[in-house]
């Protein structure tokens, strides 16, 4: 059996996406930083997003059946902070910037992503300290930029080669 330790410096080696899941309403807004996400299949388009069991956001996924992805910009590490607890914010509070709108399911859209979408679950699985959700991509907002990637514990971004 490999220790975490072991682990996070392997799975620190794989560069990924950075993204913020969010999911609920009005004060039940909820979110988390996430690099655990990934396309599962285009017919009918799904992704899959791993949520840590013990967050608000994956008891708001499980309460209302819905989540939503922002692909965050090079340029929004702040922001990716922000929904990790770096700066201490929780809940609502992560969500004071005027950036946020909604999609047209009522979730949480950040106007200033590369793409937001937003999804109805279809599918959910106990993974250890994980729920794994699988949902159906129900409306797509696309933005324009290069993505921010996190890799060897710190933000990065793409260069083309």
């Amino acid at each position: 059996m490999v220790d975490v330790a072991t682990f996070r410096q392997a799975m620190g080696l794989f560069p990924g996406a950075v993204t913020l899941i969010t999911t609920g309403e009005g004060d039940l807004r909820r979110g988390i930083t996430a690099t655990a996400v990934c396309s599962v299949t285009d017919s009918p388009p799904s992704i899959l997003v791993c949520v840590n069991r013990k967050t608000g956001t994956c008891q708001e996924i499980q309460r209302s059946g819905r989540f939503s992805v922002q692909l965050l910009g090079a340029d929004q590490s702040d922001l990716a902070l922000c929904f990790a607890g770096a700066t201490g914010a929780t809940g609502l509070e992560k969500f004071a910037a005027p950036d946020w709108t909604t999609c047209p399911a009522g979730l949480p859209r950040l106007k200033a992503a590369l793409a937001s979408l937003s999804c109805r679950v279809t599918s959910q699985s106990e993974n250890g300290s994980h729920m794994v959700f699988i949902g159906t991509i129900e409306d797509v907002a696309l933005g324009d930029g290069e993505a921010l990637v996190y890799a060897r514990s710190k933000f990065r971004r793409l260069e083309a080669v």
